[in-house]
């Protein structure tokens, strides 16, 4: 597993637990405003990592012998 794989893990996890904590609602505001300050960040990060692979994944499609691209459409 690569480092960007990690982090991207890791930052999930931890947004995870942000809104489980922000959802228990027991947390002061102040504690709320960071928590929802973090998580933005995190959800900014995640984005562009996600973005990311995408633009791998349309690099490498390949159709018939030839490289091309074409948009990933995640199977749901």
């Amino acid at each position: 597993m690569s480092e960007q794989t990690i982090d991207f893990e890791k930052s999930l996890e931890r947004l995870e637990s942000i809104v489980e904590e922000m959802e228990r609602g027991e947390l002061s505001l102040e504690q709320m405003i960071k928590h929802f300050e973090e998580g933005s960040k995190l959800v900014t990060l995640c984005s562009a990592k996600l973005n990311e692979v995408e633009q791998k994944i349309e690099k490498l499609v390949k159709k018939g012998g030839a490289m091309t691209t074409e948009p990933f459409e995640p199977t749901e």
